[in-house]
């Protein structure tokens, strides 16, 4: 199993809209991309000096091909619609991680 997981950091004054834009939207348009079975979403529970918080979204699929497919296929135009929502107040970076 692959997990995919971006981190997030988000500025307290599109938090709200970010969370419901997530769950309404964002992560229903990957998870339609048939590349991954499950998700998660998590707050990451620290406080920070400016204000922001973290978030982290988990992708699970089977295989590294699926998650190759993800990044050719789909993930330029996915990453673009959350670049022109949130710009710089929702900055991210992605990790990938295998079950051992």
């Amino acid at each position: 199993m692959i997990l995919y997981n971006i981190t997030i950091n988000v500025t307290p004054d599109i938090e709200e809209d970010f969370i419901s834009w997530m769950k309404n939207t964002h992560i229903p348009e990957v998870l339609e991309t048939g590349m991954f079975v499950d998700h998660r979403f998590y707050r990451l529970l620290h406080e920070s000096e400016d204000g922001s918080t973290n978030y982290s979204i988990q992708f699970f699929t089977e295989t590294m091909e699926k998650m190759m497919e993800y990044e050719q296929r789909h993930a330029p135009a996915l990453r673009s619609k959350t670049r022109e929502r949130y710009s710089d107040k929702a900055m991210s970076f992605r990790s990938l991680l295998e079950t051992v």
